[in-house]
């Protein structure tokens, strides 16, 4: 089991707030994030973190719509936090969505939406093609209460983990899952503010949604 992670010290927690200096250079590598591989019409679906909601990830979700994908929030209002509530609602979601579509839904969330979008994928497979997380708490949701049986069923979908060590809210330790089969961990740069805008994640992302 790994260590329990250092809290954040200050001049990271302030480096968090130049976490969004990410958005004009984003715009910035618009040429280039323009020729990434791109969707057809898929479904995918992008959960916000913590006490944020679908306009926290609105930069993120219109960029996959100008790749070409069918993209849609969780429109569940904010992310209280409250797992156990939530994860009924957005599995209820996910399935009716694939429904839908007819074909499974790529998920995408941004740090405790991550984590709900893995555990989605644990309980609904066949309605999950693939999921990427950012800066997600998912070695933290090991260390505190959990529920073995949920966690003895193994996730079948494939598993992008990015995360960064530049993370001061979670950190990066909790981000990165080298217990569970089928996870790739992908590290970037950004701060956690700056995942949810940073072209090197946007690249990430576009390029494992493309990936059959």
């Amino acid at each position: 089991m790994q260590a329990p992670a250092p809290d954040p010290d200050p001049p990271l927690l302030i480096r968090e707030g130049l976490g969004l200096l990410e958005f004009p250079r984003l715009l910035l590598r618009l040429p280039e994030l323009s020729r990434l591989p791109r969707g057809s019409g898929q479904p995918v679906m992008v959960l916000p973190g913590f006490a944020t909601g679908d306009s926290s990830t609105f930069v993120l979700q219109t960029f996959l719509r100008l790749l070409g994908y069918q993209v849609r929030g969780w429109r569940m209002g904010l992310n209280t936090g409250r797992v156990g509530v939530l994860l009924p609602r957005v599995v209820k979601r996910v399935a009716r969505t694939a429904e839908l579509a007819g074909e499974p839904v790529r998920l995408v969330g941004w740090s405790l939406g991550g984590l709900l979008a893995r555990e989605a994928a644990r309980e609904r497979p066949d309605s999950v093609k693939r999921v990427v997380t950012l800066g997600s708490p998912l070695a933290l949701r090991r260390r505190e209460a959990r529920d073995p049986a949920r966690e003895a069923a193994p996730i079948r979908v494939p598993v992008t983990a990015i995360w960064s060590r530049a993370d001061a809210i979670v950190p990066w330790q909790a981000s990165v899952d080298l217990d569970s089969p089928g996870v790739e961990n992908v590290e970037v740069g950004a701060t956690h503010l700056g995942l949810g805008f940073s072209a090197d994640v946007y690249r990430v992302i576009a390029e494992r949604l493309a990936l059959p």
